[in-house]
């Protein structure tokens, strides 16, 4: 394997060229999420019902009372390599890469998976595979109507009491980004909704670091920790000043 090997004033010389594009690159994927936040919406007038682990349920129900959605269709039916006891490896690989949703949820979003095989076979694939997504079975044209019926990609939604709206959709390679608490958030209408992002005017926001928890504490608090107020002011306000220096 062909390197270039220097010395540790030319490697820093060379990671600050690097750094200065990788900002740029930064910006220019905050600004495109400002953009989807001023995406037209589409008014989702059909009924769509789904099983659930518990019965059926409605698209509506799927927001879990949030007001924002996420669905991922995976491939894991009859006719998928590996049926039935492995779903699709490209939807596996997403799967596997999933966050914890209870970040996601914090900031009012669901993030659900939909596949048409029968409950029991996903129960039994997302044990094995350690899995904690909420994963429903598709029952009609859902699939077809929002086109994820050949092949995978990722609807995003939005709840006005008891209208639906589609906000934006990715698939193909837009999908292998996803799996991140941030990568999902940048896909909503509301994105990560933080004082420091454009977005339209009303929209929700809040300090940034001040929100995060441990995914196990988000029930049991309902306003930031004090300390950790104190802790990520702290912090933030040590990177304003090695900026400023920089």
């Amino acid at each position: 394997m062909q390197t270039h090997v220097v010395s540790p004033q030319a490697w820093q010389a060379a990671r600050e060229q690097m750094l200065v594009k990788e900002k740029a690159h930064t910006r220019a994927r905050d600004a495109l999420a400002a953009e989807r936040r001023r995406m037209p919406w589409m008014a989702v007038d059909k009924a769509y019902e789904f099983e659930g682990p518990d019965g059926m349920v409605n698209l509506v129900d799927l927001f879990a009372g949030r007001h924002q959605l996420i669905v991922y269709r995976a491939f894991y039916e009859p006719g998928v390599l590996g049926w039935p006891d492995q779903a699709c490896r490209g939807c596996s690989m997403v799967a596997d890469q999933v966050a914890h949703v209870a970040h996601l949820n914090a900031r009012d979003t669901t993030l659900v998976f939909a596949s048409r095989a029968p409950q029991a076979d996903i129960a039994r694939l997302k044990a094995k595979m350690g899995w904690e997504m909420p994963w429903v079975t598709i029952n009609d044209g859902f699939d077809a109507d929002f086109g994820v019926d050949e092949w995978h990609g990722t609807n995003v939604f939005y709840r006005d009491d008891e209208r639906v709206f589609r906000t934006y959709f990715i698939k193909s390679r837009g999908d292998e980004a996803m799996g991140g608490t941030w990568d999902y958030l940048d896909i909503t209408p509301l994105g990560r909704q933080e004082v420091w992002e454009d977005s339209p005017e009303g929209y929700p926001q809040t300090p940034p670091y001040k929100w995060w928890n441990w995914h196990d504490s988000y029930d049991g608090e309902k306003a930031p920790d004090p300390k950790w107020v104190q802790v990520s002011d702290a912090g933030e306000a040590a990177f304003r000043e090695a900026q400023a220096k920089a």
